[in-house]
């Protein structure tokens, strides 16, 4: 255990194979998106086991809520790190997304040879509808937080019109926001000024990393270990995108989507549901990887599976690499698996580079941290372009054939209960999934579909 004597004294050293065990045990229970998972961390590190202390882990959550990334697969990283070093944290991370990847590729593979099967087709049309309703709460639970007064009204409403009406590409709107931020923040900094996690103080007793545990020496800001680990990262990232390149050429589809998703990984300000338009733009709009309906199937499968729900680019990775058959005709499903392998290296890279590099900065002082004026901005727009792709699924849901005189009343129906569900009734999201996929096969067998 990297930790000094006197953390030891608080509470029982935790071994790399105990804590390796919590991390796989972790990987196949993360259900419920970053908020569930978050709150499964909570009770597991927190008040059960007592591997770090309430501040601690409010700490650092704060500071992965501040990159783009999956949170709460990041947090994993961060405390495994934090516990056990370098390695500790590979572990933690890579544990967090495995399971969710195998799990994927499987139910993607039933998709694309089975899904046009009458019963599967039934159940995907109750679940596309609860989709709609999950991305609107999505919406509204992201709004609650961050639209506290007039000026993040006005730059949701602004990104919302940017996407919607303007088709200007994501990261454009992620600028714009950061640069209103950062002006705003000088201008009137009230209007700009929010809290992370971390309201509560509760005590949980000792902990292995408590409040006033001294750092770990491997979690100490140093300039040559910093530079270690942006080279290491650098170089896992440019090894396979040039070989890739070299081999296959830069418009080959597998080169394209390890540069795709690259970007993507880096924009996931405000979590998955934010940087899913821009995926939609590139994976569906550009390229043609995928179907707008496909798109909709892809995210239903998501929220199904344990682990990030960004993991979604794993399924846009496998009908991309199936579709264009990147290990050849007679290779379809392999071709398929590997591209969605592809895409998750890619997309996860970034955020074990910002946990291994910036965690002996965050470490450096145990403050909460805020969030800054930028972030605030660019989570305000967030909102608008989440708005805006739950408008986008329920257009492809409520009227498949384009706007015209045939409407989905069924799906409308289905729709509505699971926003009343999720809403007022405070439903969870397998629940909803569950009941909305049920009501589909049962119109299916009724032959009202």
């Amino acid at each position: 255990m990297d930790l000094p004597p006197e953390a030891t004294r608080r509470a029982a050293p935790v071994s790399f194979r105990e804590a390796l065990g919590f991390w796989f045990k972790l990987g196949f229970i993360s259900f419920g998106g970053p908020a569930g998972q978050i709150a499964i961390m909570h009770t597991e590190l927190v008040e059960r086991r007592h591997w770090i202390s309430e501040r601690r882990f409010l700490h650092a959550l704060n500071y992965c809520m501040l990159l783009p990334g999956p949170e709460a697969q990041q947090l994993a990283t961060y405390i495994g790190w934090l516990m056990h070093r370098t390695w500790g944290g590979v572990v933690a991370g890579a544990l967090f997304v495995l399971p969710s990847l195998f799990i994927l590729i499987a139910l993607t593979c039933v998709y694309v040879v089975f899904g046009d099967l009458p019963l599967v087709a039934g159940m995907l049309y109750g679940i596309k509808p609860a989709v709609t309703a999950i991305v609107l709460q999505a919406a509204h639970r992201i709004g609650a937080r961050a639209l506290r007064n007039g000026a993040m009204w006005a730059i949701a409403a602004a990104a919302f019109v940017a996407i919607f009406a303007l088709d200007i590409p994501f990261p454009a709107i992620v600028a714009t926001a950061a640069l209103i931020g950062f002006i705003g923040g000088r201008i009137a900094p009230d209007k700009f000024r929010t809290g992370g996690h971390g309201g509560s103080r509760k005590d949980y007793g000792p902990a292995l990393i408590d409040d006033d545990t001294p750092t770990p020496d491997h979690a100490r800001f140093a300039w040559l270990r910093l530079g270690k680990v942006i080279g290491a990262g650098l170089l896992l990232w440019a090894t396979p995108m040039l070989l890739l390149t070299l081999g296959l050429g830069w418009e080959h589809t597998l080169t394209q989507m390890g540069w795709f998703f690259t970007k993507a990984a880096l924009l996931t300000f405000g979590g998955a549901y934010a940087v899913l338009p821009y995926v939609y733009q590139g994976a569906v709009g550009h390229y043609g990887w995928l179907t707008p309906t496909q798109m909709i199937d892809g995210l239903a499968l998501g929220e199904t599976t344990p682990g990030p729900l960004i993991m979604v680019v794993a399924f846009v990775g496998f009908v991309g690499g199936y579709v264009k058959a990147v290990c050849g005709p007679d290779l379809l499903l392999l071709g398929g698996a590997a591209a969605a392998a592809l895409v998750t290296w890619f997309t996860f890279l970034p955020s074990f580079i910002f946990i291994l590099a910036g965690g002996p900065l965050v470490e450096a002082t145990h403050d909460d941290l805020k969030f800054t004026a930028p972030l605030t901005a660019i989570t305000a727009a967030v909102v608008g372009v989440i708005l805006n792709l739950a408008v986008f699924f329920g257009y492809h849901v409520l009227w498949p054939d384009g706007l015209g005189p045939h409407f989905e009343w069924p799906a409308a129906l289905i729709a509505l209960g699971a926003v009343v569900a999720l809403l007022r009734y405070k439903a969870g999201v397998i629940p909803v999934i569950a009941c909305c996929g049920l009501a589909g096969l049962g119109l299916q067998l009724a032959g009202l579909l």
